[in-house]
């Protein structure tokens, strides 16, 4: 994993569980490493629906965004796109 230079805060919900917190805080991570440093692409399909609801899940992913500039929907969208091999989202989301 990538040695990260930013510093902010994960939107976390203190009534998860650790092992809840350690699901999304990898799922950011994922996140950052496709925009840092490229992530390969499973890496990023391994991560699974974390929050209870979709539509938690996208307020965490626009959370993030807010604080980090990195987008969880892009990287996704990009994963899905690609068949294999590394991605790496740029600021612009391409």
């Amino acid at each position: 994993m990538a040695t990260k230079e930013n510093s902010y805060s994960y939107p976390i919900d203190p009534d998860w569980t650790n092992d809840e917190m350690k699901e999304v805080i990898g799922m950011f991570r994922v996140v950052e490493d496709a925009y840092e440093v490229g992530v390969e692409r499973q890496a990023v399909i391994d991560q699974k629906q974390v929050a209870n609801s979709k539509a938690y899940e996208k307020q965490l992913g626009k959370r993030f965004e807010d604080v980090s500039g990195c987008s969880l929907y892009k990287v996704m969208q990009v994963a899905k796109e690609k068949t294999a091999g590394k991605i790496r989202v740029n600021q612009d989301g391409k």
